[in-house]
């Protein structure tokens, strides 16, 4: 007896940006903390500015790739036959 495979789920719709946005704000809290708490230890703050700065490409990566996704799904719809029966 074998089992077939289900079809797979959808991809949830998220927003990316709010999310990477989050994790920026959550880094420049820790730079500051760290900051305050441990001045002598520089690679802690240096991690916190790493994580930030990564945060920062993330962010410029989703959207590029989110209006790359967006202009050609409108490619796609403007250059798609219009189904039958319509004007």
């Amino acid at each position: 007896m074998t089992r077939q495979r289900r079809p797979d789920p959808e991809p949830l719709k998220t927003n990316d940006s709010a999310t990477i946005t989050v994790g920026i704000v959550l880094w420049a809290i820790a730079l500051i903390v760290m900051l305050i708490v441990r001045p002598d230890q520089g690679w802690y703050a240096w991690t916190c500015v790493a994580g930030i700065g990564m945060g920062f490409f993330g962010l410029w990566f989703v959207r590029r790739r989110d209006r790359k996704v967006s202009s050609s799904a409108s490619a796609e719809a403007s250059q798609s036959p219009a189904p039958p029966g319509s004007p």
